[in-house]
Formats: C-alpha cells, sequence, structure tokens
C-alpha cells in the first residue's frame, strides 16, 4: 500500500505522513524543503521527492513521476496563508498561494482520481480549514482558497457517489493547530491550537472510513454550527476582530 503526501516536511502533512507509515503504508513525502524530507528519508525511511507545486508544471512533473507507482492514498496537504489587508498584500505573494492552495491541489486531484477511478479505488484527502465556511477579513486570499478547496471536494463526492465508484475523496476542516503555518502567515492564534498529531490521526481514521467532511474537534464542529446562525454582516465584523487579535 502506497500515499502520497505533499506538504510533508513540517505540520499536518508531516504527522499524516508518519501517521499512514505506521498503519503499513510505503509514503512518498513530497515538499520544497529537500534538507526536512532528507530527515524524514532516513528517519522513516520515505522515498521523498523536493518540488515547488507552486509552479504548475510541477505537479505534472511529480505526477508523471508517480503514476506507476500504484498510490493508494493521495493528501493534497501542501498549503500557506498570509495575514494583512487585501490592498497591502503584495500581489506576487498572492498569486503565489493560489497556485500552490488552489492550481496544486486541483491538478492532483484530477491526475490521481482519473486514474484511481480506473482501478475503481483509492482514497483523496484535500486539507482545508474552517476558515472554508466563512469569509476572511485580513486573510481574504487563503480564506478564498480554503472554501475553493471544500466545494471543489464535495462536489467530487457527489459526483463519485452517483456513480457508484469504490473511490473516496474527504477533506479536512482543522480549526488553529500548533504548526509553522502561524510563522508563515505572521499571525498568532487566541484560540487554543490542536496537535497536528492529533488531527493526523483523527483525518486519516474518518478518511479510511470514507467521512465527506472532517472536523476534528467538537469545539469546532460547534463553532461552525453556530456561524452558520449568524446574518453575514454581523459574522464579518465577528471575524474581523478575532483577525485583529492575531497582530
Amino acid at each position: 500500500m502506497k500515499a502520497l503526501v505533499t506538504g510533508a516536511s513540517s505540520g499536518i502533512g508531516k504527522s499524516i505522513a508518519i501517521y499512514l507509515s505506521k498503519l503499513g503504508y510505503e509514503v512518498i513525502a513530497v515538499a520544497r524543503d529537500k534538507d526536512k524530507l532528507e530527515e524524514l528519508k532516513n528517519k522513516y525511511n520515505f522515498k521523498i521527492i523536493a518540488l515547488d507545486l507552486s509552479v504548475e508544471e510541477n505537479n505534472f512533473k511529480l505526477y508523471d513521476l508517480t503514476k506507476n507507482e500504484n498510490i493508494d492514498i493521495l493528501v493534497n496537504n501542501a498549503g500557506f496563508g498570509s495575514f494583512g489587508e487585501f490592498k497591502n498584500i503584495p500581489i506576487e505573494k498572492e498569486i503565489n498561494m493560489i497556485d500552490l492552495n488552489v492550481k496544486s491541489l486541483h491538478i492532483l486531484t484530477k491526475l490521481f482520481l482519473k486514474d484511481f477511478i480506473k482501478k475503481d479505488k483509492g482514497y483523496i484527502l484535500n486539507v482545508s480549514s474552517i476558515a472554508a465556511f466563512q469569509a476572511g477579513p485580513l486573510m481574504a486570499t487563503y480564506y478564498g482558497t480554503k472554501a475553493y478547496v471544500l466545494r471543489l471536494s464535495t462536489a467530487i463526492y457527489e459526483e463519485l457517489k452517483k456513480d457508484k465508484s469504490n473511490v473516496h475523496i474527504s477533506v479536512l476542516c482543522p480549526g488553529p493547530v500548533d504548526t509553522n503555518f502561524n510563522k508563515v502567515a505572521n499571525v498568532k492564534f487566541n484560540l487554543k491550537s490542536t496537535t497536528s498529531d492529533y488531527v493526523a490521526k483523527y483525518s486519516i481514521n474518518q478518511m479510511l472510513k470514507n467521512k465527506l467532511i472532517i472536523i476534528p474537534t467538537l469545539r469546532i464542529k460547534l463553532a461552525i454550527f453556530f456561524s452558520g446562525l449568524i446574518p453575514l454582516r454581523l459574522k464579518l465584523k465577528i471575524v474581523y476582530m478575532l483577525q485583529n487579535k492575531k497582530r
């Protein structure tokens, strides 16, 4: 059994790769940071591929390198966020975020899904966020990318269901997680963070049970539920206030 995990050098991706290895999967770990990948290779005997997936052609390259590996699980985890007012964030950084959070995930999902459908088996886990359920002033682009991941994944789920396919797709929507994401996005969460190891174990176990939307903690499930009861304009004010405290 083989699993391909992107963004596997740190955080949730690293924890997922390690947990899958403990379950007996041969892991192919993908990330930009070759040094961190080498550490994983030496410690866990992962096969590693160092690629920057924000570059479009590298996603097709990754597929070409692994399409004959008979992958059973694809985990699209690579991504990053950025904090600040939309007008002030450099557009180059936002385009890079869209290329990684959206375009890379879209390409890899499509390419591997078609192979999974041919053999009528396989799992795809796309990593989104609690951010997918609302607009996010001060992190507008990041929230938008995660909404795309959620809506794409759930739509594909229904198509597979209608086809009575044995291929399964899930989308992970965690709240704050104690990872390097905070440093990259330049934010500090005021809510208590969950560990990446807990999120990894919970999400993989739920994925293997064919769960569609995976939300790791009751606290976040309740937050999503009650946010749906709040009028949009009030919700935007609340989110802005919470985001502003991250400065």
